[in-house]
């Protein structure tokens, strides 16, 4: 509170990006590019200028857009993992800034149409790489914690997505190493303990924990995640065995093989603040 406000410097950086030329071009991209613009309403409630929240709600119309088999047309069709988490931070952040229904009720949509694998309860990373990446599951807990976030209690269909969700963190606890941590491919016990997916799921599984749709049961696999992620920071900063940045690959060898970075590295870091 006795920091200056941050606000200021924060819109000059990102004047460039709010415009309707950028928005469309934003709107073109793929989910990440579109999650990467989580903080807009958070800048309008901090500035009192509507632009950042409504550029915001413009990427999410995108989201409204369906193919005629009813699937969204921002979603790879090849049912990559890391969408849901790409879906639900913006459709969840706005519906928090409009108030609007069809938001929560595409987001509900999305979540409801795509599923673990039954045999194991883990999500493949897609449908062309059909293995089990730490963080691929990562952000698939890491998405419904993040639509529960927003989703009101009585909304249709968000008992079902609870349902889902705990069933997905408790196959993913049924892997949890001993020391807390989940592996680079989880169900792999020659794969190595990784931070990004560990740092992940232990914020969905605390954020549950805190807004009350997981129960005390869930606190040992909280704290273990605690405990593995911190023993993976060091004291200035810096983190290890984080995987590099990972796009869907053709063999399983190509996950047991990715490399680990150690040191500084942005992706990791932001993960492990969560």
């Amino acid at each position: 509170p006795d920091s200056p406000d941050p606000a200021a410097s924060i819109v000059k950086v990102v004047k460039p990006l709010i415009s309707p030329d950028s928005l469309a071009d934003v709107r073109a991209a793929d989910g990440s590019v579109h999650a990467g613009f989580t903080w807009a309403g958070e800048l309008s409630a901090a500035t009192g200028d509507s632009r950042y929240a409504d550029f915001l709600i413009g990427i999410a119309d995108r989201y409204l857009e369906l193919h005629p088999n009813g699937r969204s047309q921002a979603i790879d069709p090849d049912d990559r993992v890391e969408e849901i988490f790409f879906a639900s931070a913006i459709l969840g952040r706005a519906y928090e800034q409009s108030r609007d229904a069809r938001y929560a009720e595409a987001l509900v949509a999305i979540l409801d149409r795509t599923n673990a694998q039954p045999d194991t309860g883990l999500w493949w990373h897609c449908s062309a790489s059909p293995f089990y990446w730490a963080r691929g599951n990562a952000f698939a807990a890491l998405g419904f914690a993040e639509a529960l976030s927003y989703l009101p209690n009585d909304r249709p269909g968000r008992k079902a997505l609870i349902t889902k969700h705990r069933a997905h963190l408790d196959a993913l606890i049924r892997h949890q190493d001993a020391s807390g941590a989940w592996r680079q491919v989880v169900d792999r016990p020659d794969s190595y303990l990784e931070l990004t997916a560990t740092a992940m799921i232990g914020y969905a599984l605390m954020r549950g924990m805190t807004r009350g749709w997981l129960n005390e049961g869930y606190r040992d696999a909280t704290v273990g995640a605690w405990t593995a992620t911190a023993a993976r920071i060091d004291s200035g900063g810096m983190v290890r065995d984080a995987c590099a940045g990972t796009g869907p690959m053709p063999t399983l060898d190509d996950y047991l093989n990715r490399r680990a970075v150690a040191g500084h590295d942005d992706r990791a870091g932001s993960m492990a603040l969560w």
